[in-house]
């Protein structure tokens, strides 16, 4: 995969990749740490569960996601489904705009939505051994700015009554897919005054990550 990888735009096996689909393992990595919280599903197709949960990625030495880690409740459905078939689909969705003709500063320009989505198969393994260091590793990450992190010895003895609840799990990443429509075929001129114009800090940022020098 990737924009960062691929000089012509052009697969292994010679077939051109879609214009929105060029990324490469730093954008995967950008969008699971920027926006955790997942759709998580599981089950057969006629009774399909699903759950938002917050997960935490797991990086090789190249920067491709291997694993995600994650906990969920015990009572959640999810937690049935997926222990009998361990298959999963994880969708991350970064951010998301709306793009009038007026942003765009052309009235002969149709809107369009922008937005970036990652797809991650995976298979999850639960282990109650691993619990406690799931909720470690994503409380670190989410309070790690914050001045006075926050940890879960301050529950005091609600901790352990709450961990009896919940159970963590690995995902094991099987495949990735993504997409990232981001203005990379607008002309220039429609790409800058819409940068310009949209009030949305987070989409322009992503727009201008995938439109380099423009």
């Amino acid at each position: 995969m990737g924009k960062g990888m691929m000089s012509d735009a052009t697969g292994m096996t010679g077939i051109q990749v879609p214009l929105f689909e060029r990324f490469d393992v730093t954008d995967v990595r950008a969008l699971v740490e920027g926006y955790p919280l997942a759709w998580v599903c599981g089950g057969p197709a006629a009774a399909l569960e699903s759950s938002l949960l917050p997960l935490v990625g797991v990086f090789d030495d190249a920067g491709r996601l291997v694993e995600l880690i994650g906990h969920l409740m015990r009572s959640n459905p999810l937690h049935g489904a997926l222990r009998d078939d361990p298959r999963a689909t994880i969708l991350f969705s970064g951010p998301q705009a709306y793009v009038s003709p007026e942003h765009a500063g052309r009235r002969n320009w149709a809107p369009t939505w922008n937005y970036a989505q990652v797809t991650i198969g995976a298979e999850i393994a639960f282990d109650s051994a691993l619990t406690e260091h799931a909720l470690k590793v994503l409380i670190d990450a989410m309070e790690a700015r914050r001045a006075a992190p926050w940890g879960v010895e301050e529950l005091g003895p609600r901790y352990h009554a709450m961990l009896e609840q919940i159970i963590g799990f690995r995902a094991r990443v099987t495949s990735v897919s993504g997409k990232f429509k981001l203005g990379q075929d607008e002309d220039d001129a429609t790409l800058g005054a819409i940068l310009d114009a949209l009030p949305d800090g987070e989409m322009t940022a992503w727009m201008r990550r995938f439109n380099p020098g423009r």
